[in-house]
């Protein structure tokens, strides 16, 4: 089975030039970004390095991995962010456990033997508010709570390296909001019995430029996504945008893509076939 690696970009010209080059890119049947508007030289580094950069169309992290999602050529897609933060070595464990069954395979900086950047502070905000909303998440939608049915707590509800099976990520169904992809992946994750797994990677502080991710906007469409999760009646409704429906715009614009047919069929529990 092939297997994709997509690079999610945004003014990080700096970060691809720590990362790039420490991509163990051969482990992978393609290679492409999703360049969300940079204007400071990522995409001409990233088309120098012999990597396709395909712009995004409509604004948005959800939709970013949308678009991701429907230009892949496979079914099996990694996704890294090259900040200069995350070892990029990590893209070799995730491609293994999607290999391996997985549906979702989350990079985790707050599970034993991660690290996150603000561990080295007194206050810690971010990562504060992470293990809350994990915390939050997993007694309300984890089954039967902490009897762990589906498996342990996820513990990095807010970390953008991961990644999908196909099948699973159209079965996540990702809102209209435009930066809760990773609480929406972990709460559907739960309340569709997909089988996930975190791995360890510690984070280092950003060297250059500003997060794009300021913490009270993307906090109000945080709560915004957890009112509407707690009125969906069942299980089965699936609201949003899929990545099916981006294929044809994406096929037309794109000769080089291929037809695809879904290789897994969603299962619950967090093991992997076999296991």
């Amino acid at each position: 089975m092939g297997i994709s690696l997509c690079l999610l970009t945004f003014d990080e010209l700096a970060g691809c030039q720590a990362d790039v080059e420490r991509l163990p890119l051969e482990l992978f049947d393609e290679v492409f970004a999703v360049d969300g508007g940079s204007r400071d030289g990522t995409v001409a580094f990233l088309e120098d390095s012999g990597i396709r950069v395909v712009p995004q169309r409509e604004p948005g992290l959800n939709q970013a991995y949308r678009e991701a999602v429907a230009t892949a050529a496979h079914d099996l897609i990694v996704f890294f962010f090259p900040k200069g933060t995350i070892s990029p070595e990590i893209v070799r464990e995730l491609k293994r456990s999607l290999e391996a069954g997985y549906d979702l395979v989350i990079a985790s900086r707050n599970m034993p033997g991660g690290r996150n950047e603000e561990d080295a502070r007194l206050l810690k905000p971010r990562k504060w508010a992470a293990t809350a909303l994990s915390y939050l998440i997993h007694l309300a939608w984890n089954r039967n709570g902490l009897r762990n049915r589906n498996g342990p707590r996820i513990r990095d509800v807010l970390h953008g390296i991961k990644g999908f099976r196909r099948e699973a990520f159209d079965r996540i169904a990702l809102s209209d909001l435009k930066v809760t992809v990773d609480l929406e992946c972990a709460v559907r994750s739960y309340r569709l019995g997909l089988r996930y797994v975190e791995l360890p990677v510690r984070e280092k502080p950003r060297f250059y430029g500003r997060t794009h991710f300021k913490m009270w906007p993307v906090g109000k469409q945080l709560l915004v996504f957890l009112w509407r999760e707690l009125f969906r009646r069942t299980d089965a409704d699936t609201p949003g945008r899929t990545s099916s429906s981006l294929r044809g715009r994406t096929a037309a614009a794109d000769p080089r893509r291929r037809e695809r047919t879904p290789d897994c069929a969603g299962s619950r529990g967090s093991r992997p076939p076999g296991s």
